[in-house]
């Protein structure tokens, strides 16, 4: 691809239709944010309300994320926002490998042209992606680990707390921890 700004990848991607998901979304979820954040978040896929705006968590699951961020000091302005997919599965099912492979290399060229310090990945399947890893988010959640120059924190996807009261906490703390190392207080 080479692209050198967001703009151009996302000019590049275009109206994609290199998955079959192209033929069953409204509006393709590029990713929205400050293009060179400290920060970059990665989540998995569009919903139901990220579809119909085009921008990546603005529905409940947005509004405690823009909780989250407040927790570690910053806003939603400040970082980046992305998902492994682009476009949303039908009926919010799970990410299929063949959709995964065709978006993913989009992703890898946003965290490059972002070249966030962090990326904090949201959920199971972005955790996956960019840990390169089968374990599943409750175990690696909350630690912070190196992937060649990047920091990376798993934590749960914000809707898992909204289904889930008890991961709410967790996340609480999670995001404590991201504040904290942009604060330098941890590496």
């Amino acid at each position: 691809m080479g692209c050198s700004t967001l703009e151009q990848l996302s000019a590049y991607i275009g109206e994609c239709h290199r998955c079959a998901l192209g033929d069953t979304r409204t509006t393709l979820v590029f990713g929205v944010g400050e293009p060179h954040a400290r920060v970059m978040l990665v989540g998995e896929a569009p919903g139901k309300n990220e579809d119909l705006r085009g921008e990546p968590f603005v529905g409940a699951a947005g509004t405690f994320l823009d909780e989250l961020l407040g927790v570690a000091g910053i806003s939603r302005d400040q970082v980046y926002i992305a998902n492994v997919l682009k476009c949303r599965p039908p009926g919010n099912r799970d990410p299929r490998p063949e959709e995964i492979e065709r978006c993913t290399p989009f992703l890898r060229e946003q965290v490059r042209i972002v070249s966030p310090e962090i990326i904090v990945t949201l959920g199971n399947f972005a955790t996956r992606f960019v840990l390169k890893t089968d374990e599943p988010i409750t175990r690696l959640r909350g630690a912070l680990t190196t992937v060649g120059r990047f920091r990376v924190l798993p934590v749960y996807h914000p809707a898992a707390a909204i289904y889930d009261r008890s991961k709410r906490d967790v996340l609480i703390g999670d995001f404590g921890l991201l504040g904290r190392f942009l604060d330098g207080q941890v590496d």
